[in-house]
């Protein structure tokens, strides 16, 4: 073989490579991929989750704690006895006892607020008005400024359900003829799972 029959051979080579690096070059042109800034169809995973979370919190039932009428059901008047030893630089408690820096307490629950003789009340509990009930007692208790606002007592009041329960048992007794307590509301599902299941009698089988 010559050398002109083997530079043909190479130049058909090098042709060859030459035409597939263009075809290849072309194809890349012509199907050239843009790239997208975001998908074409974004998934919104975070905001589902959001929204998930927030339709599970608003499902969710609020625990409450028991209602006043239940801790006054088993509240000991005796346990108030001994939280009312930090009301004694303020109040008496007997009947016909005289009124210090606050009034005497005897008979006050169901008494009219600012409605003790004999003692000056502050303007804004004569404007409360009303009697004092378990639930005013509470609210009062719990904090009295936010309660009776500019009232002259300065009792940071209790923060404790069962403390208030207990010291309103107490101011409960002080009464010859002690209000009747607030009736204990059962729900619906309690009142069911504790009714009584009627039996039926079974049938007679005489042969």
């Amino acid at each position: 073989m010559n050398s002109f029959e083997i530079n043909k051979i190479v130049m058909a080579l090098l042709l060859t490579v030459l035409v597939i690096i263009g075809i290849n070059g072309l194809t890349e042109v012509i199907f050239e991929e843009e790239k997208l800034a975001s998908n074409a169809y974004p998934i919104e995973v975070a905001e589902a989750d959001a929204e998930a979370a927030d339709a599970q919190d608003s499902s969710a039932v609020i625990e409450e704690g028991p209602s006043l009428a239940q801790l006054l059901s088993v509240a000991s008047a005796s346990d108030g006895e001994a939280i009312f030893k930090k009301c004694k630089a303020c109040h008496t408690q007997d009947m016909g006892g005289k009124n210090l820096v606050g009034p005497n307490l005897w008979n006050i629950v169901g008494r009219a607020k600012g409605g003790h003789e004999g003692f000056s009340f502050s303007d804004a509990m004569y404007a409360k008005g009303g009697n004092w009930t378990y639930e005013d007692l509470d609210h009062f208790l719990t904090k009295p400024s936010d309660f009776v606002p500019k009232t002259k007592m300065s009792f940071a009041g209790l923060k404790k359900a069962t403390d208030r329960a207990s010291i309103i048992a107490f101011l409960r007794s002080l009464s010859d003829a002690p209000a009747d307590l607030p009736m204990v509301e059962i729900s619906e599902d309690v009142a069911t799972e504790e009714a009584p299941v009627e039996e039926v009698p079974a049938a007679d089988t005489a042969e």
